[in-house]
């Protein structure tokens, strides 16, 4: 893996970059490395340690970093649109073979046609499809249907909201809150503090620009239900389809073709 990459002068520490995106994701979700062991452990039960692997919307590719590190043999597509985190992706994974970048629109019907494969062993993605409404959502689950194998799985963590226990979500929402208030105070960096140094950086400063232009300051999206994930699942062509692990906010769920 690339330490550093020289731009016009600039450099960049690209391990520094991807454990700086880490502990960022980390001040919102504490339990984030549990969910991503579970994602592996089912990995390796339904399809074994060498998979080929899709890491949908992989941003600076953290689960594929994970993957790699557990099973050496596996391969990873990591797909994207945000030229900030694909740059940072580019330069950590860079020169390892495993590993093939792509950038592409999931809202694009036409995205998968800058896929390397045809099919895949296991789709893996960690708290990005919540920034799709549920319309291309459900449209996104159908083209996974035909991308998955026979027997092979898809798994999404990521923001499930129930919308029937008001309180409950209430609640968990102030507690989570109060967490993160505290480690701000001790100098955790949040999401637009983490893009404001990208904006700074002399490599990055052009990559974040870019998708200030495709984003904003964030997309909108929606956060619907685990039973509505689990059933347009399996109304695209998903065999079986439930939660394998759960925190307070967040469901990691498996759906096996």
């Amino acid at each position: 893996m690339a330490e550093t990459e020289t731009v016009a002068g600039a450099s960049a520490d690209w391990r520094a970059w991807q454990e700086g995106w880490d502990r960022q994701q980390e001040w919102y979700m504490p339990d984030r490395e549990e969910r991503f062991r579970v994602m592996l452990d089912m990995v390796e039960a339904l399809v074994g340690p060498e998979p080929r692997v899709l890491d949908l919307a992989c941003g600076t590719g953290s689960i594929t970093d994970r993957l790699l590190g557990r099973f050496p043999k596996a391969t990873s597509t990591g797909v994207d649109l945000d030229p900030a985190l694909l740059t940072i992706a580019r330069g950590y994974f860079e020169g390892d073979e495993r590993v093939t970048l792509v950038t592409a629109d999931l809202k694009d019907p036409d995205w998968v046609r800058e896929l390397p494969y045809d099919s895949y062993d296991a789709i893996l993605t960690a708290t990005a499809l919540h920034w799709l409404c549920s319309g291309p959502l459900a449209s996104l689950y159908g083209q996974l249907a035909t991308l998955v194998r026979e027997g092979g799985v898809f798994m999404n963590a990521d923001h499930m909201i129930d919308r029937t226990t008001p309180r409950i979500n209430a609640a968990e929402r102030a507690h989570r809150h109060a967490q993160m208030d505290r480690a701000k105070a001790a100098g955790a960096l949040d999401w637009s503090e983490w893009w404001a140094l990208a904006a700074e950086d002399p490599v990055l400063a052009e990559p974040t620009a870019k998708r200030y232009e495709i984003y904003g300051e964030h997309a909108d999206g929606e956060m619907p239900s685990v039973r509505w994930h689990a059933e347009t699942l399996l109304t695209a062509g998903f065999g079986e389809a439930r939660a394998v692990w759960a925190s307070p906010s967040d469901t990691l769920l498996l759906a096996v073709k």
